[in-house]
């Protein structure tokens, strides 16, 4: 079970570093620039998530693997970026998938660690979306999640099926997979057909 976490784990890593990496090409940066956008999109959530659980040092920091998968992602989108470009709204893409995987993970360490279903999937949809703020913040860009798309309702939706799995002690495994599959597909939907939240209309 703590290999196959580790695997989807660095896999997040790896997606939301390419997010990170691919929105950097776009805005000129050097390949510093590339490398720490890509870096701050992919362990910027996982952090704050073990800061506020206790888990010290972060996985993202005591693991080298985090670092080197997010630099290595940041490395091929600098050199294939072409390619990559060349995918359908690909930031869009890989921000949703790294949005899924983190999500239901952060929501199952925050479990592990004792806290409360709905403490866990709060934590989950942290994990989640802070990747994505670090990544727009960084390029002066106002974040997505404050843009009234369904960013952080996909990531508690993936976080809420992993939480209500713990609670009628079912495993966790498929409940992960369903997760992630729930908060990607919300979110994608309403890429595709432009589902948001309400927004307050400003008085004439």
């Amino acid at each position: 079970m703590s290999t196959l976490l580790l695997v989807f784990d660095l896999i997040g890593t790896f997606v939301f570093a390419l997010s990170g990496a691919t929105l950097a090409v776009r805005q000129r940066l050097d390949l510093f620039g590339v490398l720490v956008l890509s870096c701050a999109a992919a362990v910027s959530g996982g952090i704050v998530r073990d800061v506020l659980i206790g888990a010290h040092p972060p996985a993202a920091l005591a693991d080298w693997r985090y670092l080197v998968t997010a630099m290595l992602a940041g490395l091929a989108t600098f050199r294939w970026h072409g390619a990559i470009e060349r995918l359908r709204n690909p930031v869009q893409l890989f921000d949703a998938a790294g949005l899924a995987l983190f999500a239901v993970l952060g929501t199952g360490k925050a479990l592990a660690f004792g806290l409360s279903p709905f403490a866990a999937t709060l934590l989950g949809m942290t994990t989640g979306i802070g990747g994505g703020i670090a990544r727009d913040v960084l390029v002066a860009r106002v974040p997505v999640v404050l843009q009234a798309e369904l960013y952080a309702v996909a990531a508690l939706a993936g976080g809420g099926v992993v939480a209500l799995a713990a609670v009628l002690q079912l495993p966790q495994q498929p409940a992960m997979v369903v997760g992630a599959l729930a908060c990607f597909g919300l979110r994608w939907m309403a890429l595709r057909h432009g589902w948001r939240l309400p927004v307050a209309r400003a008085r004439e």
